[in-house]
C-alpha cells in the first residue's frame, strides 16, 4: 500500500535518472524493466509506488516551508520536527487580491497596513510529520523557501 501517491509522467520523466538508479539497486536494467512493464504490468505499478513513496519521503523530509496563498488569505507554515508553526494573514481590504501581483507588491511594500491581519499559532503533528506536510501540499500549499516566513515572522514576532 502507497503511504503517499504515485508520481505524475511528468515527475517520472523528471526524475528518469533517479529511477534508472533506484531500479539498477534491485538489479533489473533497462530491457528488464521493459520486459516488466510487458509481461507483469502489475510488477511494474508496484516498482512506479515504491519509486513514488521514496521521492516524496525524502522531498518531504526536507521541506522546512509551506506556503498557501488565496485571494484574501496566505497560510505561512514553518514545518519543524515536532509542530508547525503557522502565520495567517487576512487582507481586509475586498479591493484587493493577494491573486493580482499588484496588489502582492503593494502587500510586500505596505504589510502594516490597517487592512491587513496577523495570527500566529503553533500545534503538533496529529499524525506522522511527512503525512501532514504531504496533505497540505494536496490540499493547494506549496514548498517554499521560507523568506515570506521569514520576514512576517520578524515583523509581528
Amino acid at each position: 500500500m502507497m503511504k503517499y501517491r504515485q508520481l505524475t509522467k511528468e515527475q517520472f520523466l523528471e526524475l528518469h535518472h533517479e529511477f534508472s538508479k533506484f531500479l539498477a539497486t534491485q538489479q533489473i536494467d533497462a530491457n528488464e524493466w521493459n520486459t516488466i512493464k510487458k509481461e507483469k504490468p502489475l510488477v511494474a505499478e508496484e516498482e512506479l509506488n515504491v519509486f513514488s513513496d521514496v521521492v516524496w519521503e525524502d522531498v518531504l523530509t526536507k521541506t522546512e516551508y509551506l506556503e498557501h496563498i488565496s485571494e484574501n488569505d496566505i497560510n505561512l507554515f514553518k514545518c519543524n520536527s515536532k509542530e508547525i508553526i503557522r502565520i495567517y494573514i487576512k487582507l481586509n481590504d475586498t479591493t484587493k487580491s493577494f491573486l493580482n501581483g499588484d496588489d502582492y507588491h503593494w502587500f510586500l511594500k505596505n504589510p502594516l497596513a490597517d487592512s491587513v491581519e496577523y495570527f500566529k499559532a503553533s500545534k503538533k503533528y496529529s499524525e506522522d510529520r511527512n503525512i501532514e506536510i504531504f496533505k497540505m501540499i494536496e490540499m493547494g500549499s506549496q514548498i517554499s523557501k521560507g523568506e515570506l516566513f521569514t520576514t512576517i515572522f520578524q515583523l509581528i514576532a
